[in-house]
């Protein structure tokens, strides 16, 4: 049965990308696309996107369109582009107006606005292509008006008359609020009551907490993090409107996208490997260690990290942690993020503490961040909360092995390795502390000096299957549920 998909998404990769939304919404997009459904990826066309490199055409009969939000008028045109590596088609809503600016999002007083045009204007493509989606599939905060605008504004329109909505929340920490003094930029007249109450008498209007309200699904990003929202510690204020819809929320672990990340054809990478010539992965390291002017030898264990510098990552943990145990173990550490200014700080110090055995590189790097996953011998992500996470998945395929925390998607996709009986892919502790931390990595030091259990945890991380074939079929299910 083949199915017709809006999907709209703030960001996409490769075009535009500050986080996991990006890939997701580009690789369900393609995942759907081969498997023959008509699926139609909508995002906004933003100055960042290089047009000399993602060609674009005019789509016919969506140029200079007048779309309104509220007392505002916007005038946009539609481009499109085929995804990389697939005939997908992106449709790029172009609006100098709101999208050409320095970054993708902003602390302007019009940022609703933005994402509110954009919604409207992807109800307005669908009425002039006469196409109607079986399933209108929103992603956080930018978009999570569309199911209370598909009851409310378009309930009128025949064409969305058989259209359900499906939200996810990648990150529920970015909620979109603002001022209820804007009430009018929703165009909702008379159908103001269908905005939560509370929040309008306590001056603000919350996108991301109508998208839970409305949709006739949600989801989030692994089936941990879909039961851990619904809690206070870490439903950020939506755990009363996640508890009263809990039969509507599904936790569905995002998958990996193979073709970038896989030691078998990494084409970051000089020399490939698998589960049966783990003898190449030895040799990256050396380079590696020899690239970065490493001073230990290639016998003893680093541990890598790929992260952005903020406390969701747990970097709290690794000022007390990381020290102490580069003081007692032997072991070399390479760091690659940026982020917050204390923690650019420490990590920087720590290389000057521990010369010729911590590098620290500020920024974020591609060709890097494939080596480290390639060369490393663990991972570290001890994140206080982490939706889904991908870098762990990565590692797992890399035979770089994880020490996470039990929280989200890492609880998911992360087995903790069990010597009596050889199975597990990792290290995993509960405790949100630098003591859990430290016993997680001296656990992960103690092992890679047992090499027969060692070599089981590596290969059986590299065994495990995260790829799109099986996460995206979840997504269709939800969607046939849905529609029948």
């Amino acid at each position: 049965m083949s199915l017709t998909v809006c999907l709209l998404a703030s960001e996409a990769a490769p075009l535009s990308k500050t986080g996991g939304l990006a890939d997701v919404s580009s690789a369900l997009t393609k995942y759907l696309h081969a498997a023959g459904h008509d699926v139609r990826l909508f995002t906004p066309l933003y100055s960042s996107i290089n047009r000399s490199k993602f060609p674009m055409q005019p789509v016919e009969g969506l140029q200079s369109i007048d779309v309104g939000v509220g007392p505002h008028r916007y005038v946009m045109s539609v481009m499109t582009t085929p995804m990389p590596g697939s005939t997908a088609p992106i449709y790029l809503i172009d609006c100098p107006a709101l999208y050409s600016r320095p970054t993708l999002y902003t602390a302007d007083p019009d940022e609703h606005l933005r994402f509110l045009a954009f919604t409207r204007a992807v109800f307005t493509c669908c009425q002039r292509m006469q196409w109607s989606p079986q399933v209108l599939h929103c992603n956080d905060w930018h978009t999570a008006f569309a199911p209370l605008f598909l009851k409310a504004v378009y309930d009128w329109d025949r064409l969305f008359a058989g259209t359900r909505s499906v939200l996810t929340i990648h990150n529920i920490g970015y909620q979109g609020v603002f001022t209820s003094s804007a009430i009018e930029d929703l165009s909702l007249g008379p159908k103001n009551y269908m905005l939560h109450q509370d929040d309008l008498k306590a001056g603000r209007i919350n996108p991301l907490r109508h998208g839970i309200i409305y949709a006739d699904a949600i989801t989030t990003v692994s089936p941990t993090h879909a039961r851990e929202i619904c809690t206070d510690q870490y439903g950020m204020g939506l755990q009363d409107s996640l508890r009263a819809r809990r039969g509507a929320l599904v936790g569905i672990l995002n998958g990996v996208d193979y073709d970038e990340w896989d030691p078998r054809h990494d084409h970051y990478l000089p020399k490939h490997f698998d589960p049966d010539t783990l003898g190449v992965k030895a040799q990256l390291k050396q380079q590696l260690l020899k690239r970065l002017n490493l001073q230990i030898p290639p016998e003893l264990p680093v541990a890598g990290i790929v992260s952005r510098l903020a406390s969701q990552k747990g970097i709290d943990l690794m000022l007390e942690s990381l020290p102490q145990v580069l003081e007692w173990r032997e072991m070399g550490l390479i760091a690659l993020g940026s982020g917050d200014a204390p923690y650019e700080k420490f990590f920087a110090e720590l290389q000057e503490n521990f010369p010729g055995r911590v590098v620290f590189k500020r920024g974020y790097d591609d060709e890097l961040a494939h080596w480290i996953e390639a060369a490393c011998d663990m991972f570290l992500m001890p994140s206080l909360y982490e939706p889904c996470g991908l870098n762990q998945m990565y590692s797992l395929r890399y035979g770089t092995v994880p020490i996470v925390r039990k929280t989200g998607g890492l609880a998911d996709s992360v087995e903790n390795y069990d010597a009596a009986t050889g199975q597990g892919t990792g290290v995993v502790f509960n405790d949100y502390n630098a003591e859990a931390l430290e016993w997680g990595l001296n656990t992960a030091l103690d092992l890679y000096a047992e090499p027969e259990h060692w070599a089981r945890m590596v290969r059986n991380g590299m065994q495990r299957d995260f790829s799109w074939q099986r996460q995206g079929g979840l997504y269709v299910d939800l969607y046939k549920r849905l529609i029948a």
